[in-house]
């Protein structure tokens, strides 16, 4: 079993052009669209798109640009305002897009639409999804040889638990890590589009800093701890992809 995972990961390894860094891909694009369908069938089940359809609209129009940036306009993108008031956005691998009301209504212009839709539409290109499960079904298989491995030695009752440590262990050290950086490089990623797609990265700034405001009287994690990273260093590095792409 080891053996097995090991060569899947040296075959799963391979270099993305957008961010210059390797990654761990051993999911293909079937499984990634199945998981991807029942996830946008089950959200819109539980948070459906608002009724007016001028949202929607701007939404796609907008998005059509950032898509066409990234070299994806041939996929079947669907952009969607969920009716809900939470300050959220995200991507599926199939290209469904939800884009929560709330988040939308923050949002002053179609620059500052534009600069989520960069940051949605980047973790696409950098291949974050696929990564993500991947480094999930590493993370079951390792946790799985390890349970079988104590199971077999003197205290056989105390395999479980351990391996449940070492699983959390693992989705702290590794998986949320990654998450971190996910985040980041697709704060780069989606400065890049927008300056592609015509429209203006500072808004990226502009947005950001007042998303910093709302959410501050809300309780966080610390960054340790946390899937995205510090609002301080977060805003300074989007400044810093902001200068670059001037």
């Amino acid at each position: 079993m080891l053996a097995g995972l090991g060569a899947a990961g040296l075959a799963g390894c391979s270099e993305n052009a957008q961010t210059g860094r390797k990654q761990l891909v051993v999911v293909d694009e079937g499984q990634l669209m199945q998981l991807s369908d029942q996830t946008w069938s089950e959200i819109t089940r539980q948070v459906p798109p608002v009724r007016d359809p001028a949202p929607h609209r701007r939404l796609a129009r907008i998005g059509g640009r950032i898509a066409q940036a990234a070299g994806l306009g041939g996929m079947p993108w669907q952009f969607v305002v969920l009716d809900s008031p939470d300050l959220n956005a995200f991507v599926l691998p199939n290209g469904k897009v939800g884009f929560f009301r709330g988040l939308f209504s923050l949002a002053r212009s179609d620059d500052e639409v534009a600069s989520v839709l960069g940051h949605e539409v980047g973790h696409l290109v950098a291949r974050h999804p696929a990564e993500r499960v991947s480094q999930q079904l590493a993370l079951q298989a390792g946790v799985g040889l390890v349970e079988m491995v104590l199971s077999q030695g003197e205290n056989p009752d105390a395999a479980p638990a351990i391996a449940g440590a070492l699983g959390l262990g693992a989705a702290y050290g590794v998986l949320l890590p990654y998450s971190r950086k996910h985040e980041l490089e697709a704060d780069r990623v989606g400065v890049e589009l927008m300056r592609r797609a015509s429209f203006d990265p500072q808004a990226a700034v502009t947005f950001w800093t007042r998303m910093t405001e709302r959410q501050a009287a809300t309780s966080k994690p610390i960054e340790a701890l946390s899937t995205h990273p510090a609002d301080d260093r977060r805003l300074a590095e989007l400044k810093a992809a902001v200068a670059a792409a001037a």
